[in-house]
């Protein structure tokens, strides 16, 4: 009987842990890098529009998931809501004329990313019998729609390559194009060495030179704002955190102390939910279930066990 007894403190104490570490189970950084709400590197945690689309690697890293590869991330900008994403697959300044085979950058429909239209696409030794390169006529910027088939070699990017101190070989021609999706890119590809993607940054000055060049792809999002998730956050209500049920992708307020559709510090008959997010329900369960059935066994044991003669253990009490 003790030994049942030692077996019940372990299985509490096991629960108790397991419930408490879920308001610690939303990481709130990778690296440098800070993850707020719409994201989370954790299931349940954000919002469900992003699920599983960020990556926190073993080494620290947060990187993008989309259908042609895993990208760094360099920054997250929330009040100016877009990502900063580097592709080492693409041309950059230290390449020089060594040109490696790069891969198409694309992104899931289905999610709330898009590619920012602050993003120049810089394209390398294009096959001029496939691929329309001449310099872009000046009403393009006044009707670019007018101009879409043509990859511009007089673009100021061609002409002032960022970071860059050197100049091409006059035999390596650069002309800068901007495709609308992902085919055109590949298109583009199939008759062009390589290309890189340019991104215009802010920096935060007055104009004219208030923004500046810098290599990488810009991807713009949404923040998804409700009523629900301000109050869960606010301080004065418990300061939860916003995340989502893992199996209806409902609302959750994630607190110290469990998950409510509120917010924390409401009254438990408004909406406590039993489930817990990152597979801790699914780990209380289980560990509930085996001491249950654990429980269970060994009173069945105990109650159909045969007294113990002459200090001799037969096959038919013993325990394990």
């Amino acid at each position: 009987m003790d030994c049942f007894v030692i077996f019940l403190h372990f299985l509490i104490f096991t629960l108790c842990t397991l419930v408490k570490s879920q308001s610690s189970l939303c990481r709130t950084s990778c690296g440098e890098i800070q993850i707020n709400y719409p994201f989370g590197i954790d299931d349940g945690c954000g919002s469900p529009n992003y699920r599983n689309i960020l990556v926190c690697s073993e080494s620290n890293r947060l990187e993008l998931r989309t259908p042609s590869g895993r990208y760094p991330i360099r920054r997250i900008d929330y009040s100016d809501p877009h990502i900063l994403v580097t592709d080492p697959s693409m041309w950059n300044c230290e390449d020089s004329s060594r040109f490696r085979q790069p891969r198409p950058f694309s992104l899931d429909t289905s999610i709330h990313f898009s590619l920012s239209p602050q993003n120049d696409y810089l394209f390398f030794n294009c096959s001029e019998k496939d691929v329309i390169v001449e310099p872009k006529p000046i009403f393009c910027e006044r009707f670019p729609d007018r101009c879409d088939s043509t990859c511009d070699s007089a673009s100021y990017l061609c002409r002032h390559l960022p970071e860059c101190g050197h100049v091409f070989d006059s035999r390596i021609s650069c002309c800068s194009y901007y495709p609308k999706a992902t085919e055109s890119l590949r298109l583009m590809l199939k008759y062009c060495d390589t290309y890189t993607s340019v991104y215009w940054r802010n920096l935060g000055v007055n104009q004219p030179y208030n923004t500046a060049p810098e290599y990488g792809i810009r991807l713009d999002f949404d923040i998804p704002v409700t009523t629900r998730c301000l109050q869960c956050q606010d301080g004065s209500k418990g300061g939860g955190k916003c995340g989502f049920d893992l199996e209806t992708h409902g609302f959750s307020c994630l607190c110290d102390k469990g998950n409510v559709t509120t917010f924390c510090k409401d009254h438990p008959q408004h909406g406590k939910s039993s489930r817990v997010i990152a597979g801790t329900a699914t780990a209380v369960s289980v560990a509930g279930a085996i001491g249950i059935g654990a429980g269970v066994w060994y009173f069945r044991k105990v109650k159909g066990a045969k007294p113990v003669t002459h200090g001799v253990q037969t096959n038919e009490n013993r325990l394990f």
